[in-house]
């Protein structure tokens, strides 16, 4: 019988900068809407924008959180975010250690 999911999803994001990444993150985590922001900057991005190849340098926002936090991260992201379209992307987690997972849900409980 497969172990169930972990109750953990990693979400990805970019950002214009550095400064943005570290205002999205930490009002994110404040709001217990993740456990854990990390920032990786100068992340090289290609993509198609109105029709043109853009290419520009971003940072990369890995959101740590849990699923019943994924609505309101995503709304919260959208309202924070200097994107028209940001990135959201949703990955499950296959596996994780206990106490990570554990250290996750309480620092996603409301005090």
């Amino acid at each position: 019988m497969p172990s169930p999911t972990p109750p953990a999803r990693i979400v990805l994001t970019t950002v214009a900068n550095p400064e943005e990444a570290a205002r999205l993150g930490r009002a994110l985590v404040e709001e217990r809407l993740a456990a854990c922001a990390t920032m990786i900057p100068g992340a090289q991005s290609i993509y198609r924008w109105q029709g043109e190849i853009e290419s520009s340098t971003e940072t990369l926002l890995l959101i740590k959180t849990g699923p019943e936090q994924l609505a309101a991260l995503e709304a919260r992201l959208h309202e924070l975010h200097s994107y028209e379209v940001p990135e959201f992307l949703v990955l499950d987690v296959d596996a994780a250690s206990q106490p990570y997972l554990d250290w996750m849900q309480a620092s996603l409980r409301l005090p």
